[in-house]
């Protein structure tokens, strides 16, 4: 008697899991992008769409839709040269944060979103998923605003000093990286700033944390900074700290621009005029004053004689 042995292709999604061909996964993935999939048998489920990543500063959020109902969904991420990992198992929302399996920063990942019930979770069978679009966080996420610690002017040199946005990741001593950790000299910052009250803007680079600039003395000076990347093609600028202004020999009028000047010049003429007028007013009618009681004087004298 003869034993037939059947062999059967193990699923793309397991060869991943098990260190398997990534071309293998590439293929299964386009072909998920143009449905929901479905087990034979089983009552189709809808399947995610309008994925995006959404990154900064490395803190990465995956998003998409629809809100599900009677059913969950669960993440798994795939790396070209890592494990699967799995987040956010079987949630009934809408996002999902994926930052701490992100940690390989150049690394190119995609998700593939699985639609499932809970019943289902144990079963051989694949699960209907989406696939999103590649993602790598060193090339993609947005450089945060940087904060500013301390800026001055005097005379003619115009100083500022600023700190490195953040990351979520840590040193072996608990301490949190800065982008500048991660980009080393990838990452350069850029100040922008003009003469307040002026449009036209000048520009600095430097790699370290401060910039001392010749600006022209005596006249205040407003500026921002931001983070840049030039070896990137998208999203090479990150995004603007928030703008301050230098206070040296700031008079009102450049304070608050000429229409104080205006309102002083009107409550100055208002003064002056009254300052005239008022004594003219007050001696007239001292003259009346005195005239009327002369009068009265006059008038009982006569009476009196009489």
């Amino acid at each position: 008697m003869k034993l037939a042995i059947q062999w059967r292709p193990v699923p793309p999604v397991f060869q991943e899991e098990k260190g398997g061909a990534v071309q293998a996964i590439d293929d299964t993935e386009q072909a998920r992008r143009h449905g929901p999939q479905t087990c034979p048998g089983s009552e189709e489920l809808p399947t995610a769409v309008n994925i995006t990543w959404s990154s900064i500063n490395f803190k990465t959020i995956l998003q998409w839709q629809p809100k599900p109902s009677g059913y969950f969904y669960t993440v798994e991420i795939h790396g070209r040269a890592s494990d699967v990992k799995r987040k956010c198992i079987l949630t009934s929302e809408t996002e999902c944060d994926v930052t701490d399996v992100l940690r390989n920063v150049k690394e190119t990942y995609t998700a593939h979103i699985l639609s499932v019930r809970p019943a289902e979770m144990d079963n051989f069978e694949e699960p209907p998923f989406a696939v999103s679009e590649k993602f790598t966080p060193y090339s993609q996420t947005v450089i945060g605003k940087p904060e500013i610690k301390d800026y001055s002017q005097k005379g003619s040199k115009l100083n500022v000093v600023f700190k490195d946005p953040l990351t979520p990741y840590i040193f072996p001593n608990g301490s949190f990286q800065s982008i500048q950790d991660i980009f080393q000299h990838d990452l350069e910052y850029k100040l922008y700033y003009w003469k307040d009250q002026s449009s036209g803007k000048k520009d600095a680079t430097t790699k370290s944390h401060n910039f001392e600039l010749s600006v022209e003395s005596g006249r205040n000076y407003c500026f921002y900074v931001q983070g840049i990347i030039p070896s990137r093609r998208e999203n090479r600028n990150g995004q603007e700290s928030m703008v301050l202004c230098t206070s040296v020999g700031r008079s009102i009028l450049d304070e608050y621009g000429t229409e104080v000047f205006i309102i002083l010049a009107v409550i100055a003429i208002a003064v002056i005029t009254l300052a005239i007028v008022l004594p003219v007013v007050l001696c007239k009618r001292k003259k009346a004053k005195k005239a009327k009681k002369a009068r009265a004087v006059r008038e009982k004298e006569l009476l009196n004689g009489v």
